[in-house]
């Protein structure tokens, strides 16, 4: 794609990297198939190509963008899909990452839409005010069918459709904090073969803390020594998809003085991450930083230590694994196949347990649960969403297991089939507790 950027504008460092992503685009069309916004919609705006059109024209122009711009861009889902696809290489996370944070900076949002995506921003990395909140939010669960059930565009929503979203992914009970999540050390069981830090998380920490104590069991019984380090939280990805780095950037730093100072006291061998989107961002730590010459070789040097606990159990091996006869649909969030490209670990080591493994037809096609998107975008996430539980039980499993505990909420929301975390299957196949799931 030819670009026409001044030197001016390529002295800065984020726009020089985004030119450069431009200029490997060939306009060849192979992600419009693989993109859950344009199979749905149909319409080119919502294709990786469209809105590649869109962040170009706004960046060498630098201009604000227009309504319909933003609305285009708005509706992705930043699954990377089209990245899984693009025969050229393009980096669409970090292009559409400066896509979103230069329309934050420069287009002035109705009132409605600026107050959502703040109470979002303020809340998705504070666990125990987003619990607060959730236990209220489950309180006024009745009046959400008050609210409007439709509203907007086919890929927008009213403010009032956007509260209804809100509320229905409110979970039927708000577990209580699990002492799980508090900075502390979990012994290994038997021999040490290796120390790591486990990522908190914030939200899992309220709507799914089973994933992570699920995960502080398989690790010890395994041998792994397991830290919850003090001041490690939320990735900032949560943030940063709604175009605030600024506050991505400080939970990033966060998390990185936090990790380095264990790392580099009694020492880490990985960092293990059972959010795949976390992991996603983690990993990213080194990009997020490049332009800062204080931080960025810390933050490499904490992406280099990042692994899903997929990646990381695949590493060490199962062992002792007795897995009872369940047939298992296996959903590879975005995060984790095209984030990550993180893709038969975690169905080996399902296999190696002893389950059946099938694969979800349409599997590299997003579940609509995006983050924050199923709140912004609540019409397009409930259609993705319905699709990815027809294409799920026409498999007719026992189970479905996936990566990422925003996709086992959003799917068990559309599904009676019982929906966990591949990693509450690991551990109850290796001596664990059944999950709760499962009855």
């Amino acid at each position: 794609m030819q670009t026409n950027f001044t030197l001016a504008q390529l002295a800065d460092p984020e726009t020089a990297r985004s030119e450069q992503i431009l200029r490997k685009c060939v306009h060849c069309g192979f992600c419009t198939a693989t993109c859950p916004t344009f199979v749905l919609l149909g319409d080119e705006r919502d294709s990786p190509r469209g809105r590649i059109y869109f962040i170009k024209a706004m960046l060498e122009g630098d201009r604000a963008p227009t309504a319909q711009e933003v609305r285009h861009v708005d509706r992705c889902l930043s699954c990377l899909s089209c990245m899984t696809t693009c025969p050229s290489g393009v980096n669409y996370m970090h292009l559409v990452d400066h896509g979103r944070h230069h329309i934050e900076e420069t287009y002035r949002r109705p009132l409605p839409d600026r107050a959502l995506r703040a109470l979002l921003a303020f809340l998705m990395p504070r666990p125990d005010i987003f619990r607060w909140v959730t236990m209220a939010a489950w309180l006024a669960k009745p009046l959400a069918a008050f609210l409007p059930a439709h509203g907007g565009d086919p890929g927008g929503a009213t403010f009032g459709r956007r509260l209804r979203a809100m509320l229905e992914a409110v979970p039927p009970r708000v577990p209580m904090p699990s002492p799980v999540d508090r900075p502390q050390v979990f012994p290994a069981q038997g021999t040490r073969r290796k120390r790591v830090a486990l990522m908190p998380g914030c939200g899992q920490q309220v709507l799914a803390p089973e994933v992570n104590e699920a995960t502080v069991r398989v690790l010890a019984r395994h041998g792994v020594e397991v830290v919850n380090v003090a001041g490690s939280g939320c990735c900032g990805s949560s943030v940063q998809h709604i175009g605030d780095n600024e506050q991505a950037l400080e939970l990033a730093k966060r998390n990185i003085v936090a990790w380095l100072r264990e790392a580099d006291g009694a020492g880490l061998d990985a960092i293990v991450i059972n959010a795949s989107g976390c992991g996603t961002t983690v990993k990213d730590y080194g990009y997020m930083l490049a332009d800062d010459p204080l931080w960025r070789d810390k933050a490499r040097r904490v992406s280099a230590l990042a692994r899903d606990v997929s990646e990381f159990l695949a590493e060490i091996g199962l062992s002792n694994a007795t897995a009872p006869a369940l047939t298992v649909a296996y959903h590879s969030a975005c995060s984790m196949q095209h984030g990550q490209r993180v893709n038969e670990q975690p169905k080996k080591l399902l296999r190696d347990a002893g389950f059946m493994v099938k694969d979800v037809p349409e599997g590299h096609l997003c579940c609509g649960w995006a983050g924050t998107y199923q709140v912004l975008q609540p019409e397009l996430s409930r259609r993705l969403r319905d699709r990815k539980v027809a294409n799920i039980e026409s498999l007719r499993p026992d189970v479905i297991a996936a990566g990422n505990f925003g996709c086992v909420g959003n799917i068990a929301s559309g599904t009676g089939i019982p929906v966990v975390h591949t990693v509450e299957l690991l551990d109850w196949a290796t001596g664990g507790p059944k999950p709760a799931a499962l009855g």
